[in-house]
């Protein structure tokens, strides 16, 4: 963590001064906003956190709920979403708290007896290393808690508008080309708890964030519709407390059987866990009956499948029955994504309001929470004046492509679990499906393409190992000023900067004092320091620190002890804080035994690896492309005014 750069900190340093709309903060919802959040699901709360870092920005979440989330539904924790978490300060203590899924059991019926089940395979989750993060379960109520502990610390200040509820919105003609910082946006809210109970009012926004669910009023009022699939499976799925004699009830399990299937998720707490029962096909007649299912029916259902096992349950800390359907919204914001002279979007959906898929993948709350964190930044950056509103029709062509891709996937794997195993091409396929497309559940797979903010592939081959347009893929440094071992990609902090990779040439720091060939970083960093085209100078404002818009890191090739922090330019050395101290901890150096250039294909030539704020690689560029870094900038930021 980098503090005291103020004066000295003897408290929390997590607690970040307030700032902006974060100073005496109203508690009463304000009759003018500039973001209004509605729904404090995993998209909102993580919109919320990340906006608290902008604190110029008013931002506000209603909820429609009177107080915090007590039993969320959603509870697989993928490694992606653990990767964010680090970046919000929370992954540390999630992952203590929650149960790490190390394998998978696969149980089939026992061919030599097919009324029981045996187990016919165990591979491991992660077979293939595609995070240092595990994969968690912890209760969605949970990550929620965090989210909103990050951003009452923050200089923001958010906090949820409980007991209020979304009605209806609509967006003044006049005010589709208005400028950024005005609030056309008409809403309707509505008081659902307290002494105001059943009062409505009408605020103003500039923008509103839909985090409102499957029955999405925000998506409604601005006319976009869900399509695709019509649910024809059901689920009874429980959590419960229970004592069985089956060998793996704390292993994460795939059981099909001659009675239906079921997936088996171990919970956080070594007692509680969670089962998905298959319910069997829906006829089309049915009208939801269905979702009458009785938990006593589940857990019988359950029983028969597990035989020769049983389950003897004590408590139900929650059951539901749901149908899996499969349904995407046409675009994500309010504007006409056909026509790219219509004004720039004020309206958006994200998670549930625009993609529905299963649970069995677990990737609901994983991929609402990038949502919310993508849209986050770029509202932050565009209110504040760092970019053009053009950068906001980016979430809806970002987004919308993941979640179809997402249920693309779904639809295979949810179909898979519900075939019995004769009906597959062999006995294990479910199993090896499960192994070789692991890193998509993962969400590893998300790929952005070329626009404003994802070059080209053109200099790819400089850093193979960080795909442009994936998400920055850490790996283990070496810090030079103190020898700590570090991994890159956890020192960036959800702040709203981007981040600024200089992976070093062969020659050493050292080689101008030496004679020898002067290093092409060197070079780099005086175009980076004083240049009029360099994003630091370009687009820096007054009273900013160096770092206040990009953070500079620079790896070497040779071993820390090699060189000392004197002996690196100025520019990654940088004066920050009301004292202007010098800061020198965003220096590195390769491993002997685990090179980062090695590790992630790094070229010795060097290279640029730009990583935008929530964590995806931009662009890739050799160290001596000055002009076509500047060029890129350029094309993200705004001058300043």
């Amino acid at each position: 963590m980098h503090f005291h750069q103020n004066g000295y900190v003897s408290a929390d340093p997590r607690i970040e001064e307030a700032a902006g709309c974060g100073i005496d903060r109203s508690e009463d919802l304000p009759d003018e906003v500039d973001v209004l959040i509605v729904g404090s699901g995993p998209a909102g709360m993580i919109a919320a956190a990340q906006l608290s870092q902008y604190p110029e920005v008013n931002a506000r979440m209603i909820e429609k709920r009177d107080s915090r989330l007590v039993i969320g539904q959603a509870d697989g924790i993928q490694a992606r979403s653990v990767e964010t978490f680090q970046a919000f300060g929370f992954a540390e203590e999630i992952m203590r708290e929650g149960y790490h899924i190390t394998e998978m059991s696969f149980w089939n019926p026992d061919p030599d007896n097919p009324e029981h089940i045996i187990r016919t395979g165990r591979p491991k989750d992660d077979e293939h290393g595609i995070s240092e993060f595990p994969h968690l379960i912890v209760n969605q109520a949970r990550v929620l808690d965090y989210f909103a502990q990050f951003a009452v610390q923050s200089p923001g200040r958010i906090t949820p508008d409980y007991g209020i509820e979304f009605v209806d919105l609509s967006v003044d003609s006049a005010g589709e080309d208005a400028p950024v910082n005005d609030h056309p946006v008409s809403v309707t809210v509505r008081y659902t708890a307290g002494d105001r109970a059943g009062e409505e009012r009408t605020i103003r926004a500039g923008y509103v964030v839909g985090c409102d669910g499957a029955r999405s009023k925000v998506r409604s009022s601005i006319g976009r519709t869900m399509s695709g699939d019509q649910a024809n499976h059901a689920w009874g799925v429980m959590d419960v407390l229970a004592n069985s004699d089956f060998p793996d009830i704390r292993t994460k399990c795939a059981i099909s059987s001659k009675h239906g299937n079921i997936l088996h998720i171990p919970r956080e707490g070594g007692h509680l866990f969670r089962m998905y029962v298959d319910l069997g096909e829906v006829p089309e007649d049915d009208a939801r009956k269905v979702r009458q299912t009785s938990i006593d029916e589940i857990i019988r259902r359950a029983n028969a499948i597990i035989a020769p096992y049983s389950l003897d349950v004590k408590n139900v800390a929650w059951h539901s029955v749901y149908e899996v359907g499969h349904r995407l919204t046409d675009a994500f914001d309010d504007t006409d994504e056909t026509d790219p002279g219509s004004p720039c979007p004020r309206v958006f959906i994200t998670g549930d309001a625009c993609h529905t898929h299963s649970a069995k993948a677990g990737q609901g709350m994983n991929v609402s929470m990038q949502d919310g964190f993508n849209i986050a930044w770029k509202l932050g950056q565009v209110i504040t004046g760092r970019s053009s509103t053009e950068l906001l029709r980016t979430y809806s062509a970002e987004r919308q492509v993941t979640a179809k891709n997402l249920i693309d996937f779904d639809k295979e794997w949810s179909t898979l679990m519900a075939t019995p195993q004769e009906e597959l091409p062999d006995k294990a396929y479910l199993e090896e499906f499960y192994v070789k497309t692991a890193e998509f559940p993962a969400g590893f797979m998300t790929e952005y393409t070329e626009s404003m903010i994802t070059t080209s592939t053109k200099h790819q081959e400089l850093a193979a190992g960080f795909p442009i347009g994936k998400r920055f893929k850490s790996a283990r440094v070496q810090r030079s000023c103190d020898a700590n071992f570090i991994h890159l990609g956890h020192e960036a902090k959800a702040d709203g900067r981007w981040r600024v990779y200089v992976f070093a040439d062969a020659a050493a720091p050292t080689a101008a004092v030496d004679g020898t060939a002067e290093s092409k970083v060197a070079g780099l960093a005086q175009w980076l320091e004083s240049d009029p085209t360099s994003p630091l100078v370009a687009y820096r404002r007054a009273d900013e620190d160096l770092d206040a818009l990009i953070e500079l890191s620079v790896i070497y090739q040779q071993e820390h002890a090699e060189f000392a922090f004197p002996d690196v330019p100025r520019v990654f050395r940088p004066h920050v804080g009301a004292f202007d101290l010098e800061y020198v901890e965003k220096i590195y150096a390769a491993l002997s035994d685990d090179d980062i250039f090695d590790v992630r294909e790094i070229s010795r030539d060097g290279a640029v690896v730009v990583v935008r704020p929530d964590q995806y690689v931009s662009g890739v560029f050799p160290l001596e492309a000055h002009s076509e870094i500047g060029d890129y900038f350029a094309g993200v930021f705004e001058p300043v005014k």
